[in-house]
């Protein structure tokens, strides 16, 4: 096995239906500038609030990736 080196990056994810969503859309815009990602973690999670009802829901995500 290769030994690794890895860099984070903090991503902020939103989405008005899901928490899985607002993950899925940070990782997907991530990609497009982003190579080598390997994991990510969910850090936070928030959610905000209109008429006592959830309406938007934000994670904070750290990414791993490999250097080249």
């Amino acid at each position: 096995m290769s030994d690794h080196v890895y860099k984070k990056i903090e991503l902020v994810g939103s989405s008005p239906s899901s928490i899985e969503e607002a993950v899925n859309n940070a990782l997907a815009r991530a990609a497009q500038t982003v190579r080598n990602m390997r994991w990510f973690e969910v850090v936070e999670t928030r959610g905000h609030i209109v008429d006592g009802k959830v309406d938007h829901w934000q994670v904070t995500l750290r990414v791993g990736f490999t250097l080249e």
